[in-house]
């Protein structure tokens, strides 16, 4: 690719793509109302007008726990979506960039999890994404990368601290899971990282993109509120009594940890620690 080269973006209206828009102020982007990346007409229409060289999809849905009233919605953005991507890209040629989540695991494993271990998501949320991966994976464009990530959160839309924030200014109480462990990201360095894979020619295939570090929800919120200096109430739950409080709600992994090594090894380092991540949200927020 040259700078030169149309780049599409879709999900123009969400967080991670105002990252990219900073990052890539001269590429397409597209919303929802631009283009239902579940039509395949309308997708083939739009590359025919812009016949792009790279598509980043930021497009998603993202609601875990209304997925699992809104199964075939999900389904629809997150997975039969990616394959109508997959299969209009590989018929242009266009490299494609599709993002998935760590919920495609079951949480059972207790160390980094990498590209290749066995998945089993256990929400509607994580079965349609992994969905989105099978069938970008039967039917891939000639160069392709499935970036998986975890816990993201930055300015432009809602995400995990600003609904603490949120809480914490209006004098709620706060009861955070604390048996929950994963790595909190932060859309910039996600977007970086992403423009850091495409330019070191990353191999096709399933990479690991989060902040450095490991973290519980609990002390993640902890973090957030001492970061933006908010005082609160800050208490701590498990997550089957929050499931009691909440049976609607999505079950998420226990453990989604996601490794990094091999995002290291190809650029020769690793991605900010999560707490230099918050600092730098702080500051932009």
């Amino acid at each position: 690719m040259t700078p030169a080269d149309p780049i599409l973006i879709t999900g123009g209206g969400g967080m991670l793509a105002l990252a990219f828009k900073r990052l890539l102020p001269k590429a397409h982007f597209v919303d929802k109302t631009g283009l239902d990346i579940a039509e395949e007409h309308a997708v083939r229409k739009v590359f025919a007008e812009l016949r792009p060289k790279l598509l980043v999809n930021c497009a998603a849905y993202t609601k875990v726990d209304l997925a699992e009233q809104n199964v075939e919605l999900a389904n629809q953005i997150n997975g039969h979506a990616a394959g109508i991507l997959a299969r209009v890209c590989k018929e242009h040629d266009t490299m494609l960039v599709h993002y998935s989540t760590d919920y495609v695991f079951d949480g059972t494993l207790r160390r980094p999890l990498k590209p290749d271990d066995p998945v089993g998501p256990q929400s509607a949320y994580g079965r349609s994404k992994l969905l989105g991966e099978q069938l970008l994976w039967q039917n891939p464009p000639l160069r392709w990368l499935l970036i998986r990530t975890a816990w993201l959160y930055g300015p432009g839309g809602p995400c995990f601290p600003q609904a603490i924030l949120n809480a914490a200014r209006a004098g709620k109480p706060l009861n955070v899971v604390d048996d929950q462990l994963g790595c909190p990201t932060f859309t910039f360095d996600l977007a970086r990282a992403t423009i850091e894979l495409i330019e070191h020619d990353a191999p096709s295939g399933i990479w690991h993109v989060v902040n450095d570090g490991e973290v519980t929800w609990h002390d993640f919120a902890a973090a957030i509120l001492e970061e933006f200096k908010v005082p609160a109430n800050l208490g701590r739950t498990t997550s089957t009594e929050w499931k009691k409080t909440r049976p609607n709600s999505a079950i998420r992994p226990a453990y989604s940890v996601l490794d990094i090594v091999p995002f290291e090894k190809l650029t020769r380092h690793r991605t900010p620690h999560w707490r230099e991540a918050l600092k730098n949200y702080a500051r932009q927020a």
